[in-house]
């Protein structure tokens, strides 16, 4: 399967680790590149969420982080829909 980021969930990323890292550039590293990891697993194994709580979505939590991957899977591509945390109202 192929990753596809969408270009909100590619903000939403952007804007957790811009947000971290103004306290803490090497954790804002770590967690984008444990997120980056999280999601890669995807193309290998694209039913490792759970249903999503949207039609046609899947959630993948990112234990211990507080984030959520919302996903689509498309024909032969995972689509990332949004990266959000988990006290979001969603959707």
């Amino acid at each position: 399967m192929q990753l596809r980021w969408s270009p909100e969930a590619a903000d939403d990323l952007v804007r957790i680790v811009e947000r971290i890292r103004e306290d803490n550039p090497s954790v804002a590293e770590r967690i984008a590149t444990f997120i980056y990891q999280r999601v890669a697993a995807l193309e290998t194994f694209p039913n490792l969420g759970r249903p999503g709580r949207m039609e046609g979505t899947r959630e993948l939590p990112l234990p211990p982080l507080p984030f959520v991957v919302v996903y689509r899977l498309r024909g032969e591509a995972v689509e990332i829909a949004r990266v959000l945390h988990g006290a979001q109202r969603w959707p």
